[in-house]
């Protein structure tokens, strides 16, 4: 028996359901599948009873989740409590974030943090928000700024920080690029050019739910995973795309971005996330400034 057994078992016990839960861990729902029945192989004992329509625990299963969620507790008590004494030491502050916010909300964010501790080292790594909450939850990152995912894994806490506005990346030949704000009925004839659902569900949605307000359907041209690829895939007058307007700080030759007429809908929401009962004098100093700030990095967005 080992923790990531528990912690699979914990996550089915929970959920009641294999899907749910190996969503909630990253994982994919064999792969759960095989970790609780070694689970129970080494305890010798079934700790679930399992259907096509459903999972129960048994007897033996509803004793194993109380004691499981207080050594688990304790597990992650222990770890919590020497990455905080040896960052102490270290001084250091593992900052992820996307890319639009490592463009437009960090350096700013870290500008101020700089006044606050100037002797601590902030590591960036810059990545989606799907490959960050990960890194938050194996301990390589102590902070991330992310798209909230829409189911969050409960051992995350979330902070909602503020909404960025999106506006039209073109062309500097486009027709549109000479136009100071556009509306979607503008798009209603363009080749957009829209991220993969998978990787950046709100970025990828925002561009559908725009037209559906509008009772318009968008022309799809080109589907691209990477922010900077869009923009580049603009500049080769392939299409246009709405993107987040700190992508605008992204230097990209041969790219204008035009403001998009204001809808409610024209917001896509940012959030701080980190492991949920953990302390990190570092990290709370880091996040005590991003709140402290806040009303101002807003005006920015």
């Amino acid at each position: 028996m080992d923790l990531h057994q528990l912690r699979c078992f914990v996550a089915a016990a929970e959920e009641l359901h294999f899907g749910k839960a190996a969503q909630r861990l990253q994982m994919l729902p064999s792969a759960l599948g095989r970790f609780i029945r070694l689970l129970e192989d080494d305890l010798g004992t079934r700790l679930m009873a399992r259907t096509t329509r459903s999972v129960t625990l048994t007897d033996d299963g509803a004793l194993l989740l109380r004691e499981a969620r207080g050594l688990l507790a304790q597990a992650d008590n222990l770890a919590a409590k020497f990455r905080s004494s040896g960052r102490k030491q270290a001084a250091t502050v593992r900052l992820g974030a996307i890319d639009s916010a490592a463009a437009g909300l960090v350096p700013m964010l870290l500008q101020d943090f700089r006044q606050r501790c100037p002797d601590v080292t902030v590591q960036l790594i810059e990545d989606k928000t799907i490959r960050l909450l990960p890194r938050l939850l194996s301990g390589r990152l102590d902070l991330a700024i992310v798209r909230p995912p829409e189911h969050p894994d409960k051992r995350l806490e979330l902070l909602f920080l503020l909404h960025e506005t999106a506006v039209v990346a073109v062309s500097d030949r486009h027709p549109l690029a000479a136009r100071k704000r556009v509306t979607i009925a503008d798009l209603a004839e363009q080749r957009l050019i829209v991220p993969d659902r998978r990787s950046r569900p709100h970025s990828h949605d925002l561009t559908a739910k725009l037209f559906a307000e509008a009772g318009l359907e968008p022309h799809i041209a080109q589907i691209a995973d990477e922010k900077q690829t869009i923009v580049n895939l603009v500049s080769a007058e392939l299409g246009v795309a709405i993107v987040p307007k700190w992508t605008s700080r992204m230097a990209t030759r041969g790219v204008r971005y035009v403001r998009l007429a204001t809808s409610d809908m024209n917001r896509l929401p940012l959030a701080a996330a980190w492991t949920r009962g953990t302390r990190d004098p570092m990290r709370d100093e880091m996040l005590q400034t991003l709140q402290a700030r806040l009303a101002h990095y807003g005006r920015e967005a």
